[in-house]
Protein backbone atom coordinates (compact mmCIF):
# COMPACT_ATOMS: atom_id res chain seq x y z
CA UNK A 1 0.00 0.00 0.00
CA UNK A 2 2.90 2.49 0.78
CA UNK A 3 4.28 2.18 -2.86
CA UNK A 4 0.81 2.54 -4.27
CA UNK A 5 0.02 5.48 -1.90
CA UNK A 6 3.35 7.16 -3.14
CA UNK A 7 2.48 6.69 -7.04
CA UNK A 8 -1.26 8.16 -6.27
CA UNK A 9 1.13 11.05 -4.43
CA UNK A 10 3.14 11.64 -7.43
CA UNK A 11 0.57 11.50 -9.60
CA UNK A 12 -1.02 14.31 -7.84
CA UNK A 13 1.71 16.52 -7.76
CA UNK A 14 2.27 15.85 -11.30
CA UNK A 15 -1.16 17.03 -12.44
CA UNK A 16 -1.34 20.20 -9.66
CA UNK A 17 1.76 21.29 -11.25
CA UNK A 18 0.11 21.07 -14.80
CA UNK A 19 -2.73 22.95 -13.51
CA UNK A 20 -0.45 26.23 -12.74
CA UNK A 21 0.29 28.52 -15.85
CA UNK A 22 3.17 30.83 -15.24
CA UNK A 23 2.29 34.05 -17.20
CA UNK A 24 4.48 36.73 -17.17
CA UNK A 25 4.78 40.39 -18.76
CA UNK A 26 7.01 43.19 -19.45
CA UNK A 27 5.41 45.96 -16.81
CA UNK A 28 6.56 49.35 -15.91
CA UNK A 29 6.79 50.91 -19.29
CA UNK A 30 4.36 53.16 -19.48
CA UNK A 31 1.69 51.72 -21.27
CA UNK A 32 -1.46 52.63 -18.58
CA UNK A 33 -1.92 48.66 -18.40
CA UNK A 34 0.08 48.00 -15.36
CA UNK A 35 -3.32 47.84 -13.08
CA UNK A 36 -5.38 46.46 -14.82
CA UNK A 37 -2.47 43.23 -16.14
CA UNK A 38 -0.89 42.89 -12.74
CA UNK A 39 -3.77 40.89 -10.25
CA UNK A 40 -3.91 38.73 -13.74
CA UNK A 41 0.14 37.32 -13.85
CA UNK A 42 2.10 35.07 -11.73
CA UNK A 43 5.52 37.23 -12.54
CA UNK A 44 6.32 40.65 -13.78
CA UNK A 45 9.70 42.30 -15.31
CA UNK A 46 10.19 45.70 -15.02
CA UNK A 47 11.96 48.40 -16.91
CA UNK A 48 14.62 49.77 -15.01
CA UNK A 49 15.97 52.68 -16.64
CA UNK A 50 17.65 50.77 -19.96
CA UNK A 51 14.48 51.34 -22.47
CA UNK A 52 11.92 52.99 -20.07
CA UNK A 53 11.78 53.49 -16.18
CA UNK A 54 12.70 55.55 -13.29
CA UNK A 55 12.69 55.42 -9.60
CA UNK A 56 9.29 55.96 -9.90
CA UNK A 57 7.60 53.77 -12.36
CA UNK A 58 9.59 50.93 -10.75
CA UNK A 59 8.42 51.83 -7.13
CA UNK A 60 4.75 51.71 -8.35
CA UNK A 61 5.46 48.85 -10.40
CA UNK A 62 6.87 46.87 -7.29
CA UNK A 63 4.69 48.19 -5.43
CA UNK A 64 1.34 46.83 -7.53
CA UNK A 65 3.17 43.51 -7.66
CA UNK A 66 3.36 43.19 -3.85
CA UNK A 67 -0.15 43.80 -3.40
CA UNK A 68 -1.35 41.45 -5.38
CA UNK A 69 1.58 38.82 -4.80
CA UNK A 70 3.10 38.74 -8.33
CA UNK A 71 6.93 37.65 -8.55
CA UNK A 72 8.89 40.37 -9.55
CA UNK A 73 11.37 40.64 -12.39
CA UNK A 74 14.42 42.97 -13.34
CA UNK A 75 13.98 43.99 -17.08
CA UNK A 76 17.22 45.52 -18.18
CA UNK A 77 18.20 46.31 -21.61
CA UNK A 78 21.00 47.87 -23.99
CA UNK A 79 20.86 51.91 -22.64
CA UNK A 80 18.70 53.04 -25.42
CA UNK A 81 15.61 54.98 -24.15
CA UNK A 82 15.22 56.77 -27.83
CA UNK A 83 14.26 53.62 -29.25
CA UNK A 84 12.90 52.05 -26.74
CA UNK A 85 15.57 49.51 -26.66
CA UNK A 86 14.48 47.59 -29.68
CA UNK A 87 17.61 48.48 -31.66
CA UNK A 88 20.76 46.69 -31.10
CA UNK A 89 23.11 48.91 -30.12
CA UNK A 90 26.79 48.43 -30.91
CA UNK A 91 28.41 48.60 -27.41
CA UNK A 92 31.59 46.28 -25.62
CA UNK A 93 30.78 43.37 -23.76
CA UNK A 94 32.15 45.20 -21.07
CA UNK A 95 30.25 48.43 -21.04
CA UNK A 96 27.05 46.10 -21.93
CA UNK A 97 28.21 44.30 -18.54
CA UNK A 98 28.12 47.12 -16.39
CA UNK A 99 25.04 48.79 -17.76
CA UNK A 100 23.04 45.22 -17.25
CA UNK A 101 24.35 45.22 -13.68
CA UNK A 102 23.30 48.90 -12.95
CA UNK A 103 20.06 48.57 -14.47
CA UNK A 104 19.12 45.21 -12.03
CA UNK A 105 20.22 46.74 -9.01
CA UNK A 106 18.23 50.02 -9.15
CA UNK A 107 15.60 47.92 -9.04
CA UNK A 108 17.24 45.71 -5.97
CA UNK A 109 17.37 48.58 -4.05
CA UNK A 110 14.18 49.64 -4.64
CA UNK A 111 12.90 46.20 -4.07
CA UNK A 112 15.08 45.95 -0.58
CA UNK A 113 12.95 48.89 0.67
CA UNK A 114 9.81 47.42 -0.25
CA UNK A 115 10.71 44.28 1.69
CA UNK A 116 10.13 42.29 -1.50
CA UNK A 117 12.89 39.89 -3.39
CA UNK A 118 14.07 40.04 -6.74
CA UNK A 119 12.68 36.45 -7.99
CA UNK A 120 14.44 36.63 -12.05
CA UNK A 121 16.15 38.83 -14.44
CA UNK A 122 14.82 38.87 -18.29
CA UNK A 123 16.49 41.19 -21.04
CA UNK A 124 14.04 42.98 -22.96
CA UNK A 125 13.91 43.63 -26.58
CA UNK A 126 16.98 43.55 -28.90
CA UNK A 127 19.22 42.65 -26.05
CA UNK A 128 17.08 39.53 -25.33
CA UNK A 129 17.12 38.88 -29.20
CA UNK A 130 20.59 39.26 -29.87
CA UNK A 131 22.12 37.71 -26.47
CA UNK A 132 19.87 34.61 -28.00
CA UNK A 133 22.75 34.36 -30.73
CA UNK A 134 25.72 35.74 -29.48
CA UNK A 135 27.94 34.70 -27.03
CA UNK A 136 30.05 37.87 -25.79
CA UNK A 137 26.25 39.68 -25.32
CA UNK A 138 24.78 36.66 -23.70
CA UNK A 139 28.65 36.38 -21.57
CA UNK A 140 27.83 40.23 -20.52
CA UNK A 141 24.06 39.13 -19.07
CA UNK A 142 25.18 35.99 -16.86
CA UNK A 143 28.09 37.81 -15.77
CA UNK A 144 26.01 41.08 -15.14
CA UNK A 145 23.67 39.05 -12.57
CA UNK A 146 26.18 36.85 -11.23
CA UNK A 147 27.95 40.52 -10.38
CA UNK A 148 25.14 40.80 -8.11
CA UNK A 149 25.83 37.98 -6.29
CA UNK A 150 22.12 37.37 -6.15
CA UNK A 151 20.75 33.91 -7.44
CA UNK A 152 17.26 35.65 -9.46
CA UNK A 153 15.99 33.08 -12.18
CA UNK A 154 17.05 33.50 -15.99
CA UNK A 155 13.76 34.16 -18.04
CA UNK A 156 15.29 33.13 -21.76
CA UNK A 157 14.34 30.91 -24.98
CA UNK A 158 15.40 27.60 -24.78
CA UNK A 159 18.37 26.26 -26.30
CA UNK A 160 19.33 29.56 -27.10
CA UNK A 161 23.25 30.61 -26.28
CA UNK A 162 21.80 32.42 -23.32
CA UNK A 163 20.49 29.44 -22.09
CA UNK A 164 23.55 27.32 -22.54
CA UNK A 165 25.89 30.51 -21.51
CA UNK A 166 23.72 30.47 -17.96
CA UNK A 167 22.97 26.27 -17.75
CA UNK A 168 25.27 25.13 -14.18
CA UNK A 169 25.72 29.27 -13.23
CA UNK A 170 21.85 30.39 -13.16
CA UNK A 171 18.50 28.96 -12.29
CA UNK A 172 16.90 28.95 -16.07
CA UNK A 173 13.52 29.36 -16.76
CA UNK A 174 12.82 28.56 -20.95
CA UNK A 175 9.82 31.18 -21.71
CA UNK A 176 7.72 31.36 -25.01
CA UNK A 177 5.97 34.15 -26.18
CA UNK A 178 1.63 34.33 -26.17
CA UNK A 179 1.73 37.59 -28.48
CA UNK A 180 4.72 37.19 -30.83
CA UNK A 181 4.84 35.00 -34.05
CA UNK A 182 7.64 32.37 -34.58
CA UNK A 183 10.25 31.55 -37.22
CA UNK A 184 10.49 27.76 -38.25
CA UNK A 185 13.54 28.22 -36.31
CA UNK A 186 12.15 29.21 -33.34
CA UNK A 187 12.63 33.24 -33.69
CA UNK A 188 10.43 35.83 -32.78
CA UNK A 189 9.78 37.18 -36.10
CA UNK A 190 11.00 40.64 -36.96
CA UNK A 191 8.14 43.35 -35.49
CA UNK A 192 8.11 44.70 -39.04
CA UNK A 193 6.66 41.52 -40.60
CA UNK A 194 3.54 40.22 -41.29
CA UNK A 195 2.61 38.05 -38.30
CA UNK A 196 4.84 39.24 -36.37
CA UNK A 197 2.77 40.62 -33.74
CA UNK A 198 -0.79 38.84 -32.33
CA UNK A 199 -3.21 40.75 -31.22
CA UNK A 200 -6.39 38.83 -31.62
CA UNK A 201 -7.42 36.89 -27.86
CA UNK A 202 -8.53 33.94 -29.64
CA UNK A 203 -5.56 33.80 -31.67
CA UNK A 204 -3.21 34.16 -28.44
CA UNK A 205 -5.43 31.67 -27.15
CA UNK A 206 -4.36 29.07 -29.01
CA UNK A 207 -0.84 29.80 -29.52
CA UNK A 208 -0.95 29.45 -25.64
CA UNK A 209 -2.70 26.32 -25.41
CA UNK A 210 -0.62 24.72 -27.87
CA UNK A 211 2.51 25.80 -25.43
CA UNK A 212 1.13 24.12 -22.65
CA UNK A 213 -1.22 21.12 -23.78
CA UNK A 214 1.46 20.26 -27.11
CA UNK A 215 4.52 21.50 -26.77
CA UNK A 216 4.27 23.16 -29.88
CA UNK A 217 4.10 26.12 -32.06
CA UNK A 218 2.94 27.32 -35.47
CA UNK A 219 4.93 28.48 -37.59
CA UNK A 220 4.91 29.19 -41.50
CA UNK A 221 6.78 25.75 -41.92
CA UNK A 222 4.25 24.20 -39.89
CA UNK A 223 4.55 22.55 -36.30
CA UNK A 224 7.51 23.07 -34.24
CA UNK A 225 8.05 22.04 -30.88
CA UNK A 226 9.04 24.29 -28.25
CA UNK A 227 10.00 23.71 -24.31
CA UNK A 228 8.75 26.72 -22.46
CA UNK A 229 7.63 27.09 -18.70
CA UNK A 230 6.96 30.88 -18.61
CA UNK A 231 4.45 32.55 -21.35
CA UNK A 232 5.36 35.92 -21.93
CA UNK A 233 2.25 38.66 -22.70
CA UNK A 234 3.76 42.13 -23.78
CA UNK A 235 1.71 44.95 -21.90
CA UNK A 236 2.19 47.19 -24.45
CA UNK A 237 0.39 45.31 -27.46
CA UNK A 238 -2.97 46.19 -28.50
CA UNK A 239 -5.72 44.24 -26.78
CA UNK A 240 -3.18 42.83 -24.03
CA UNK A 241 -5.47 43.60 -21.35
CA UNK A 242 -8.58 41.44 -23.24
CA UNK A 243 -6.24 39.11 -24.27
CA UNK A 244 -5.33 37.90 -20.83
CA UNK A 245 -8.91 38.08 -19.46
CA UNK A 246 -9.84 35.90 -22.24
CA UNK A 247 -6.90 33.34 -21.26
CA UNK A 248 -7.76 33.39 -17.85
CA UNK A 249 -11.01 32.56 -18.45
CA UNK A 250 -10.40 29.66 -21.12
CA UNK A 251 -7.45 28.29 -18.24
CA UNK A 252 -10.57 28.32 -15.78
CA UNK A 253 -12.48 25.97 -18.26
CA UNK A 254 -9.65 23.95 -18.64
CA UNK A 255 -9.18 23.64 -14.92
CA UNK A 256 -6.18 24.92 -14.95
CA UNK A 257 -5.13 29.08 -13.17
CA UNK A 258 -2.42 31.46 -13.47
CA UNK A 259 -0.10 31.55 -10.27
Amino acid sequence: MTGLNETNQFHNQEQKQLKTININADLGEGTGNDAALMPMLASCSIACGGHYGDEETMRTAVRLAKKYGVKIGAHPSFPDLENFGRERLTITKAALQKTVYEQIMRLVAICNEEEVELHHVKPHGALYNYAAIDAPTADAIVEAILETKLRPKLYAQHDSILYHKANNLLPIVPEAFIDRGYTPDLKLKPRSEAGALITSPEMAWAQLKGFIFDKKVSTDDGFKSIIAQTFCLHSDHKNAVEILAFIKERLTNQNCSIG
